[in-house]
């Protein structure tokens, strides 16, 4: 009885765990920068519709979404990224920018950990990532999110970096910390070879549960349609990032070739 009550909760309401997303720069689009700003338009006119719990865009769209989402009376929140998408970045390059995030508005930073500097065995500067971008967000009172790139990572170094994150905000910030400290699978824009999966699976988001908790999980990356946004859900996956979001809210078909 309890996992079906579960299951009708999460049903009745899989919009709040959506953080609808559009990433693309105009570049990577092919489309001018005023086509670009009117996709982010049209993301923000949809959520007015399905009341996502979050929008994920550039920081340089931040001003336009605030505005929009407050003169329509909603309570969908601003995202943004950090070091995105390649994660390696120096660690000042990234406050930086998390710092003209937060000034601009962002309620929550998802940043790209240096996830190659980790495979090369520097926990060191990992380490000082995780701490100072983490601080930095919970003295400003914003959600901070670790994009580890789960398609770079062999099952041991997902399992090793996830437990990494969780200790040092532990360490350092408390228990009561780990509801606004998330460990994220996935950028969406990491190239596989062979068509590999470039984000979230179950497996990936399994070993994350299983070593990142009581930290929030965030399934990103090809979580497309209602049935596998939901299975994410049972896996204890507290938060979905997709291109797909009215897909999963429709129960319909999505063509988006990334998150």
């Amino acid at each position: 009885m309890g996992f079906l009550k579960f299951r009708t909760f999460d049903i009745m309401n899989i919009n709040q765990y959506l953080d609808a997303t559009y990433l693309k720069t105009a570049i990577q689009a092919g489309i001018s920068e005023e086509e670009n700003q009117q996709n982010v338009a049209n993301l923000l006119e949809e959520t007015l519709l399905y009341e996502y719990k979050l929008v994920m865009i550039r920081a340089k769209y931040i001003t336009f979404a605030k505005q929009f989402l407050k003169e329509n009376n909603s309570e969908t929140l601003v995202g943004t990224v950090i070091g995105f998408h390649e994660g390696n970045y120096s660690l000042q390059t990234k406050l930086d920018e998390a710092k003209k995030a937060i000034e601009l508005g962002a309620d929550e930073l998802d940043f790209v950990i240096n996830y190659e500097e980790f495979k090369k065995g520097n926990i060191n500067l990992i380490k000082e990532e995780v701490l100072q971008g983490t601080k930095l967000c919970l003295e400003n009172n914003k959600i901070v999110k670790w994009i580890i790139e789960v398609a770079a990572l062999t099952a041991n170094e997902i399992c090793d970096i996830s437990k990494l994150i969780k200790e040092i905000v532990l360490e350092n910030f408390g228990i009561e910390a780990a509801k606004k400290v998330f460990v994220k699978s996935s950028t969406g824009f990491y190239n596989t070879e062979h068509n590999l999966p470039n984000g979230a699976t179950f497996e990936t988001m399994k070993l994350i549960v299983e070593n990142a908790k009581p930290l929030q999980i965030k399934a990103a990356g090809g979580v497309r349609d209602y049935e596998t946004a939901l299975k994410m859900i049972t896996l204890r996956v507290d938060r979905i990032g997709t291109s797909s979001s009215k897909e999963i809210c429709t129960h319909t078909t999505s063509q988006s070739s990334n998150y």
